[in-house]
């Protein structure tokens, strides 16, 4: 670029954007210091975001600016622009006519880029302009390194007879237990690799759906599914064969559930897979449930606790005997809160053991029974077989029934610390569910200690979190006190969150402590809703309501999130 136009640049950054000039000064010195662009020593030091830059040139320069994610482009520029230089110049080709490309650039300031794509191109180059985040993933979806990319190409190297091979191997039991192992198969490469992408995504759940000519790949991250790519059909038989083979499971049967495991190594980390196997119209539907053991690490202090319920919570879990409840809805971290517990609590003097449908974490030191209807183990009995075996702790996955809830809290009012989950909307709710069960209200209030509900809410993205205007009179429909001068913010999306604004989640929770007149309210048969507002109003207890607006205005979530999570009821 001639040196007028860097000078107005320059000019226009400590005009409009009100840098300092010995603070582009340094971005100079960096700029030749590690031979990158302008815009990029000026983003390094923190003097300026890309969008705003991006605004600037656009509008000093007078270059169009383009948007890459709606452009769809000719497959025949890899010809003209390898992705080397592509890669090497941070540009992206997006049109051509006649003898003109039109390429999109970062940084317009250098003209000894498009000098020399003129001459390995052969074609005269005008330029428009995007961010350097969108044309870099640009790249990476249009050369191949996407991953629905990758998996079209894998999927062209397979042949009949590498499905052949795969079904008939019956050892295939330890290749699938490395990560890399078995890499010369193509099927294998392709599932590695819908997996290894999975986990770098953070997903929970990596859904593989068989649809009419397709199938398609889901993950849910942050508890939200979105759609990754799609596997060609002709495919589809070998991936399910591939998968029962790594979780053990019989390949020959295609007309009912099925439900396995297996483990893989990824560097030094171990990550267990639950695999669940659902026969629908067009094919057996896969969901693999990722279950990463570090989570369990966090302790309960990492679970998004407040200090009031996280004290309430200690002390109840260490209470020699007595019932501890988790409530809330499929998906919102019950098994993560009681396996945090368990972990807590799992030492060498105590006997503690699980019945669970399925098992979730595999962990050392405990005794997990895997509920198994068809043959008569239910929660019910694996429950009265656990009570012979004279344990310490006991966790029921899920009290579903009458049977399992009354075994349960007869254990616990025998001398065993029991823990289980229930599906109800808030704490105070569990209570009257046992109720309606048919367990007797004495036994009930004799046995509970503490119920937690709970739900999770997405965290905002900390690299991309912008400030957001909210209405006054939104604000009063939420008929929450909401301090003055609270500074709302929401997640402009980044690559670090793939463009969803959201990194990881929060735990949302409602703890009830049963004390003496919870009791006896429950015994004289008052209802929910007025056990709730005691412990309110005396027991300093927070809704769910109340701790996901408190996680609003702190600025860790979004009005949406409180919105989709909880209401002011």
């Amino acid at each position: 670029m001639a040196e007028p136009i860097k000078k107005r640049v320059i000019n226009s950054l400590v005009e409009v954007l009100k840098i300092k000039k010995e603070d582009i000064d340094d971005a100079l010195k960096l700029q030749k210091t590690k031979g990158i662009s302008f815009d990029r020593a000026l983003i390094e030091k923190g003097l300026v975001n890309e969008e705003d830059l991006l605004s600037l040139l656009v509008k000093e320069l007078q270059i169009p600016f383009i948007n890459l994610k709606r452009m769809k482009i000719d497959l025949t520029f890899k010809e003209i622009i390898p992705e080397q230089v592509s890669r090497q110049y941070h540009v992206m080709p997006v049109s051509r006519i006649g003898k003109t490309m039109t390429v999109a650039i970062a940084d317009p300031l250098n003209i000894f880029v498009i000098d020399d794509l003129r001459n390995i191109s052969g074609h005269d180059i005008e330029i428009v302009m995007s961010t350097d985040s969108d044309i870099m993933r640009a790249i990476d979806n249009y050369y191949g390194g996407g991953l629905s990319s990758s998996v079209q190409d894998i999927s062209k190297d397979i042949s009949a007879g590498d499905l052949e091979i795969v079904s008939d191997q019956e050892g295939m039991e330890e290749v699938a237990t490395g990560a890399d192992a078995g890499e010369q198969a193509p099927i294998i490469r392709m599932v590695n690799l819908v997996i290894r992408e999975g986990l770098k995504q953070r997903a929970s759940d990596i859904h593989m759906e068989p649809m009419v000519d397709a199938v398609r790949v889901r993950y849910r991250i942050d508890g939200i599914l979105r759609e990754a790519m799609k596997i060609p059909k002709e495919n589809q038989n070998a991936v399910i064969v591939r998968l029962k083979i790594m979780s053990r499971l019989d390949i020959t049967a295609s007309r009912v559930p099925q439900d396995g495991r297996f483990k893989m190594q990824i560097g030094v980390q171990e990550v267990d897979f639950r695999v669940s196997m659902l026969p629908t119209t067009f094919g057996q539907k896969i969901v693999l449930r990722i279950l990463d053991k570090k989570n369990l690490k966090v302790g309960l202090g990492g679970l998004g606790f407040s200090a009031h319920s996280l004290d309430l919570l200690a002390q109840a879990i260490k209470k020699p005997f007595g019932m501890v409840l988790v409530t809330g809805p499929t998906g919102s971290g019950k098994s993560t809160t009681l396996y945090s517990i368990i972990n807590e609590l799992n030492t060498i003097d105590k006997n503690i053991i699980t019945v669970e449908e399925p098992v979730e974490y595999l962990v050392d030191g405990l005794t997990q029974i895997q509920v198994r209807s068809d043959i008569g183990l239910t929660f019910a009995s694996g429950l009265r077989a656990i009570l012979r075996q004279s344990p310490d702790i006991v966790m029921v996955g899920e009290i579903r029934d009458f049977e399992t809830s009354d075994i349960a809290i007869k254990a616990s009012l025998t001398g065993q610390l029991v823990f289980s989950t229930l599906h109800t909307n808030d704490a105070s709710g569990a209570l009257t569910r046992l109720v309606d069960m048919g367990v007797e209200p004495f036994l009930v209030a004799s046995s509970l200690v503490l119920v937690c509900a709970q739900r999770l809410c997405r965290r905002i993205c900390v690299q991309c979190k912008k400030p957001v205007e909210i209405p006054e009179e939104i604000l009063k429909d939420l008929k929450y006190a909401v301090p003055k001068g609270t500074i709302f913010y929401e997640g402009k999306g980044c690559d670090i969150c793939r463009q969803t604004g959201y990194l990881g989640r929060l735990g949302v929770t409602e703890v009830l402590d049963v004390d003496d007149t919870v009791r006896e309210m429950l015994i004289k048969g008052e209802p929910a809703d007025k056990i709730k507002g005691y412990a309110q109003k005396n027991k300093g207890m927070k809704t769910l309501w109340e701790d996901v607006m408190e996680k609003f205005i702190k600025g860790d979530t979004t009005l949406e999130e409180v919105l989709r999570i909880s209401s002011n009821d």
